[in-house]
């Protein structure tokens, strides 16, 4: 169902903890790289989603390669060409509960007519001819669940070419990382490496001891 200005997007705005950002990445000048900002400064967490770019930072926040299987966004936002919006809706519906499928918003340029169709037909929300940043702006909405700041992990192979991989701890508060120079093998929230399928999760998942939270392991793991 399209969602207009109004109490009920607003109110599914401000519920929301994280926004999915397709399109963010490391150029300062473009829009999606500053909606990080302004969004983050409203209390959100904010997932940028950029292939070339992943591995950097924006404003603290870890960009990822993709959307990890297993990871349910609330918010997905998409600053893409209208052919790459189609493939990230047709991605969305294949992986996502439609039970709990997430809000999908175009944001200027990005509409597909394929994609809101498919979208129409399943009865998802999504948002068309606003920008979540204006939106915000405009109507004053901030986060009602902030989880800023936030804890994220990332995997690299070591520097030294010896098959190994260094795992390291960072928060949204202070983190600022250039893409790395050696193989990204993972990166993402604690949310996402609670709830991931991607090899790299599962596997830290199964070192969990007896009694001891993610974020304990996470942290034993970086030192």
């Amino acid at each position: 169902m399209r969602l207009v200005d109004g109490p009920d997007l607003h109110s599914k705005i401000t519920a929301s903890s994280v926004i999915h950002i397709f399109g963010a990445g490391v150029n300062p000048e473009k829009p999606a790289h500053k909606a990080v900002y302004e969004l983050s400064a409203r209390g959100w967490a904010v997932a940028p989603i950029h292939p070339r770019d992943a591995g950097a930072t924006i404003n603290g926040f870890p960009i990822r390669p993709s959307l990890d299987d297993g990871v349910s966004p609330e918010i997905v936002v998409l600053f893409l060409a209208p052919e790459r919006a189609r493939g990230v809706v047709r991605s969305l519906i294949l992986s996502q509960d439609h039970n709990q499928f997430p809000l999908v918003w175009f944001q200027h340029g990005a509409e597909d007519d394929d994609a809101i169709s498919a979208l129409k037909e399943m009865g998802a929300d999504y948002v068309i001819d606003d920008c979540i940043v204006v939106n915000s702006n405009t109507n004053d909405l901030k986060c009602e669940n902030s989880i800023l700041p936030q804890t994220w992990c990332l995997q690299i192979a070591s520097e030294d070419g010896d098959g190994c991989s260094v795992w390291s701890v960072h928060s949204s508060e202070n983190a600022e990382l250039d893409a790395p120079s050696t193989e990204l093998e993972w990166i993402g929230s604690m949310d996402d490496l609670e709830s991931s399928k991607h090899t790299i999760p599962r596997y830290i998942r199964s070192l969990k001891q007896e009694s001891e939270t993610l974020l304990q392991l996470a942290n034993r793991l970086a030192n």
